[in-house]
């Protein structure tokens, strides 16, 4: 048979739907059904495919066309059957290989490829016509390992556990709790196929293959299309840095280093192969590898893992960065944001490397929002403080502030930060239980109020105390104890604040939308700032001491009345506060530094609370009496001028 022209991009570097040609495709040869194969390998010598339909045998020879793809016709083959490539490397070895470009995979220990039809039905055009970036919109992501999110009771594992919900039965249980808690999107570790449960997605070998641990690629299609009925956005995390070592995939896949470097470049810390983006047909892969989450599933966005380990030569600035990298993730953004101008496209990057989230178009490289990893290590570091430390620390809350317009942030509290004896994020606050059960209220009321998307990882949402593990569930009965439960109820009211106050969202990457009020009460532990947006300007007050300030003062350019709209030591939240309380202030004349209005307010120990401001008219008395007082300072000063210049004579 004829077989369809791999197109000129490819070898480009700019092909963005290479798993149109490549990989296994139903068809008909003059009238006979089967499936056409395709696939890359210019260094190999010979290439079989082989699979049940001959017991795994000799195979079905490959022809090879002068651009290294090799082809082949298998007639009479039905979807759902496995297959491999047996590739004669040019190194004179003969490895059974897994499809680079399969659409699915044989469950774990099994690596066959299998044979799989990307005809998948979505009712999801309303959604699908007003999803954006939202640049001026609540972006608040819940991140999700599915296998540990929680388990199937009555289903088990070999092992004894509990088994996994597949992808559609994952949909009835998530959704509900995404909206109770007013999630925005769900971003799902890793779906791309892997072998090793514990690398959690992160050390892929099927980058087109959505991994049958949770079901087939129907199934998660049908879960992105339940989300979407129901308003919530779907986000891949993807790993376009490095593979899975693994023989039977990747690796030497034709005998050469053909998707790796071969030089000492080509292995990462993780033990995994690093991508070569000077192969531009390694580009063309992993750009349609990434693009396929969006054509084919109709994905909102893509998170990109480790890209300081692609900016830098192996992530580390001293050896200079990677010139190759650089220019790939700018071409991956660019021809995404081309074909999908509404997806979200997010860097996880630790680095100072300069215009992440700049536009392409100004020679930045692209992503539309870039983790804040200092904001997230400053935040933890400083709850982690004891209390009688934090006037030395002080800074490290006000320094976010410092550097936050450099880029589009987005702030994240993720898996990274509650695994592997790092802690959960509530074990890591400082204090008896009591007192960090109110700081973590504290430290979410600080996330929320400030500038920036958000992002927490499962269980954040509950105050879990565990640290994750990729083989259980959530402790789902921590729900059974006072403090979770009110914590995950606060959890979501305060969400439901962030999306429903403008000023929380709105121009929130714009200077003019925020405003220090107190940056300097080192002894007292206290901040406050404004948020502003749509006209409205909500006041933010949290005090990180384990003491009350009693009539603090706070100083404010205008006259105004302030409502509380929100009180971390609330009761409904377990908080300190209790019966009926004061919650409509007013500013009174009087102030400092040119700010000439104070509000005073009560703050509880450890307590955080969120204000409405409302403009009053000046007190007329107090303006006149302000008035002659500057009139007769310039008057004073005025004498002493005159005094000064006659002494001189």
């Amino acid at each position: 048979m004829n077989y369809p022209a791999i197109p000129r991009e490819f070898f480009n570097g700019d092909c963005f739907d290479a798993y149109r040609i490549l990989g296994a495709h139903p068809c008909s040869d003059n009238g006979t059904e089967g499936w056409r194969f395709a696939v890359w390998a210019p260094g190999a010598t010979a290439v079989e495919v082989c699979g049940g339909f001959d017991g795994w045998e000799a195979g079905v020879p490959m022809e090879k066309a002068d651009t290294g793809v090799w082809s082949a016709f298998v007639p009479g083959l039905t979807e759902g059957d496995l297959y491999k490539y047996r590739v004669h490397g040019a190194d004179g070895s003969v490895v059974m290989r897994s499809d680079p470009y399969a659409f699915s995979t044989e469950l774990r220990p099994g690596t066959a490829s299998r044979l799989i039809k990307l005809d998948f039905h979505f009712d999801d055009s309303a959604w699908m016509e007003r999803r954006d970036k939202c640049r001026n919109r609540p972006l608040n992501i819940y991140e999700m390992h599915v296998g540990s999110w929680r388990h199937k009771p009555g289903s088990k594992e070999a092992d004894g556990s509990d088994g996994w919900y597949n992808y559609e039965e994952l949909a009835k249980e998530l959704i509900p709790w995404l909206l109770d808690h007013h999630f925005t999107h769900v971003e799902l570790l890793p779906l791309a196929e892997h072998p090793f449960d514990g690398s959690w997605g992160y050390q892929t070998t099927g980058y087109f293959s959505v991994t049958s641990r949770y079901g087939t690629p129907a199934q998660f299609a049908g879960f992105v299309n339940a989300c979407h009925r129901m308003g919530i956005g779907v986000i891949m995390d993807f790993v376009p840095v490095h593979f899975a070592a693994n023989a039977d995939a990747l690796a030497k896949f034709d005998g050469t280093y053909l998707y790796e470097y071969d030089s000492d470049v080509g292995h990462s810390e993780w033990g995994t192969c690093n991508f070569n983006y000077y192969r531009r047909e390694v580009c063309s892969f992993l750009n349609s590898a990434a693009a396929l989450w969006m054509d084919v599933y109709h994905c909102d966005g893509i998170r990109m893992d480790a890209i300081s380990r692609a900016l830098y030569w192996q992530g580390d600035p001293n050896r200079g960065v990677n010139e190759g990298a650089v220019n790939f993730l700018r071409s991956l953004n660019h021809g995404l944001n081309e074909r999908w101008p509404t997806g979200i496209y997010m860097a996880e990057d630790s680095t100072n490397f300069l215009k992440v989230t700049a536009p392409t178009r100004y020679d930045g490289v692209g992503f539309d929002y870039k983790w804040d990893m200092g904001w997230m290590h400053d935040t933890l570091d400083y709850f982690a403080t004891p209390f009688g430390e934090r006037p030395n620390a002080y800074g490290k809350i006000v320094f976010s502030m410092h550097y936050f317009y450099n880029e589009l942030y987005l702030l994240a509290l993720s898996h990274d930060e509650v695994v592997h004896g790092k802690k959960t994020i509530i074990d890591k606050l400082w204090g008896t239980y009591a007192e960090k059960c109110a700081q973590l209220r504290t430290l979410y009321f600080y996330m929320y109020m400030h500038p920036g998307k958000k992002l927490n990882f499962m269980g954040n949402e509950m105050g879990h105390f565990r640290e994750w593990d990729e083989k259980r569930e959530l402790d789902w009965d921590l729900l059974k104890y006072p403090f979770h439960d009110a914590f995950q109820k606060y959890f979501a009211h305060l969400s439901r604040v962030y999306s429903t106050e403008p000023a929380l969202y709105d121009g929130e990457y714009n200077p003019d939308c925020f405003e220090w009020v107190a940056c300097e009460s080192r002894s007292e532990g206290v901040y406050a700032w404004l948020r502003k947006g749509q006209g409205q300007s909500l006041l933010c007050i949290m005090n990180t001491q384990d003491h009350a300030q009693k009539k603090f003062p706070l100083y404010l350019r205008f006259p105004c009345g302030a409502e509380e709209v929100l009180n971390t030591e609330s009761p409904e939240w377990g908080g300190a506060l209790k019966g009926r309380r004061k919650t409509s202030l007013h500013t009174t004349d009087g102030g400092v530094y040119g700010r000439d209005y104070t509000l005073t307010i009560d703050l509880p120990a450890m307590g955080s609370c969120l204000l409405r401001l409302t403009p009053e008219a000046p007190n007329p008395d107090a303006a006149r009496i302000s008035a002659n007082k500057a009139m007769a300072q310039k008057r004073r000063s005025a004498r002493s001028t005159k005094t000064a210049s006659n002494s001189s004579k």
